[in-house]
């Protein structure tokens, strides 16, 4: 099978010819978006002797997963996002993804104040701004979950503040749009968080890579795409790369350290790298369609990110929000996504990209997951069979009174779930994103989709971690992470003083509403 393949592969001319030989060495060679973006600014603030070359295949950055258009915007924080609170079986709710999350988003938070005090990042509304959270259910046994789930998030200080409600009164007054129109004496329930946000994860970027290449040393490539990536004898790697907009002629470069963040296409281009710890991944690609509105009179009556329950079967990036996005300058609302395939792992991809990463490693995984997720399987034919007139249907079950004319649909990015081998099952579907790194530290990829971009600033750190071990035990690094993330090294979670202290140092510098905790949950919070 790998014999089959191979050949394949030379057919396709990706790697079976020796690569030309390196124009030059760097210390860091970065693929891809936000992440590269994120861990760019880390190693340049760490260590701004080293060289970075950033190569990007569009003709501009952030014009894939992290384009604002391309994704939900959520400041993934598990304040509104039912999914990262599971029911468990004895009755209870789990809390401790939720927790996690929230610890990861304000890492993030500090990572960007910190870049505001540099002059990385510029004008914090361009990028951030509040927007509350809210999850908002109807029916007996949604409201009971609801309400479980609020009293269970008490129980962590990240978490106190956030209001409960079962009152149209009250929730009307929080989303008078979702509560117009709906029936008299259904029973519901909201909860709200008034420090969510909004983020253009795709301004972030592009404003951290024009720092970046502001430096000596740091050089952008766009209209570039990495073709193959062989590992030396020295344990650096020479990455064959073609300038696509001078007849794709191949040129290549010796680099120390890769990093692969090129979103869906992170799979492939690691699968070329051909280390043993990619063997058994598999990715299985997912697509995703929002209705949007620009008609001012009903942007103003939503001032909110409401996420809903997800349908049975459905991945969590499917889950049904009606969101405020504030995307340069202009604010608009969304509501989907609804579930679209292609075999494509990028939007400007290609429909071979699932097909070509098939392998006789990963296939076993790859049959097992989708034999387990027939319900998946299942949610996506429904989906892809929706209707202008059914999606709609679904928009009216948040906002009751929508019109067809005030609505077009838009196409929004690919996404690509993780599928990897499992001892027990044999392969599992993963939602989510994990790091995958050489045992040399020479290598690493991110893989996986929500909460993503979200969590670039704790996850690079992650990479950090895992592929420059020595450099993070010297004072001079550890002293200059506390630099950046002032919580570095700390949990948050249940440290009132400390989350207080971090939380106003973050939307200070990011001008965003700082609601101090308070050391038990207020009747405020509890309910209204």
């Amino acid at each position: 099978m790998k014999k089959i393949l191979l050949i394949l592969a030379c057919l396709a001319a990706v790697g079976c010819s020796k690569p030309p030989t390196p124009e030059k060495t760097v210390d860091v060679l970065l693929i891809g978006g936000v992440m590269s973006a994120t861990l760019g600014t880390y190693i340049s603030q760490l260590e701004p002797g080293w060289t970075i070359d950033i190569y990007e295949r569009m003709d501009q950055v952030a014009d894939e997963s992290s384009n604002a258009w391309n994704n939900a915007g959520t400041g993934h924080s598990a304040f509104c996002e039912l999914n990262y609170t599971p029911e468990t079986p004895d009755g209870g709710i789990d809390i401790s993804k939720a927790v996690a999350i929230n610890e990861s988003f304000e890492i993030s938070k500090q990572f960007w104040a910190h870049q505001i005090d540099q002059g990385v990042l510029k004008n914090p509304r361009s990028f951030i701004n509040n927007v509350p959270h809210m999850s908002f259910v109807w029916g007996d046994k949604n409201v009971a979950y609801l309400k479980k789930r609020h009293a269970a998030l008490q129980h962590s200080s990240l978490f106190r503040g956030m209001q409960y409600s079962e009152d149209p009164a009250q929730i009307a007054q929080w989303v008078p749009l979702v509560m117009n129109g709906r029936p008299e004496g259904e029973k519901i329930a909201a909860t709200r968080m008034p420090i969510g946000t909004d983020v253009n994860f795709g301004e972030i970027t592009k404003q951290l890579i024009g720092a970046l290449t502001q430096r000596d040393g740091v050089a952008l490539h766009l209209r570039h795409e990495v073709r193959d990536l062989q590992r030396n004898d020295d344990g650096t790697w020479t990455v064959v790369v073609a300038d696509l907009a001078n007849d794709e002629q191949e040129s290549s470069v010796k680099a120390k350290f890769v990093f692969i963040g090129a979103g869906g296409a992170a799979l492939p281009l690691l699968q070329k790298a051909g280390i043993d710890e990619a063997d058994s991944y598999g990715g299985f690609p997912v697509g995703g369609q929002f209705l949007v509105t620009r008609n001012p009179e009903v942007v103003a009556q939503h001032q909110a990110k409401l996420y809903g329950l997800a349908s049975v079967g459905s991945p969590p990036m499917s889950v049904p929000h009606l969101d405020t996005r504030v995307i340069d300058g202009e604010k608009v609302l969304l509501f989907g996504p609804f579930a679209t395939f292609s075999s494509r792992f990028l939007k400007h991809g290609s429909l071979w990209d699932l097909f070509a990463s098939v392998s006789s490693d990963n296939l076993g995984p790859m049959t097992h997951a989708g034999w387990d997720n027939m319900d998946l399987s299942q949610y996506l034919i429904g989906q892809l069979m929706l209707d202008q007139d059914d999606r709609m249907q679904a928009l009216r079950d948040y906002f009751p009174d929508a019109r067809d004319e005030d609505w077009e649909l838009i196409t929004a990015g690919q996404r690509v779930q993780v599928i990897k081998k499992d001892e027990e099952k044999g392969g599992v579907l993963q939602f989510g994103t994990e790091v995958v790194s050489a045992a040399d530290g020479s290598i690493a990829a991110l893989l996986g989709a929500s909460p993503g971009a979200s969590t670039a600033a704790p996850i690079m750190l992650t990479v950090l971690e895992r592929t420059f071990k020595e450099e993070m035990q010297t004072p001079e690094w550890q002293a200059r992470l506390k630099e950046i993330i002032p919580s570095y090294g700390q949990k948050l979670n249940d440290d009132i003083e400390l989350t207080n202290r971090i939380r106003a140092y973050s939307s200070e510098r990011l001008q965003l509403l700082h609601v101090p905790v308070e050391a038990e949950a207020s009747v405020a919070g509890a309910a209204l």
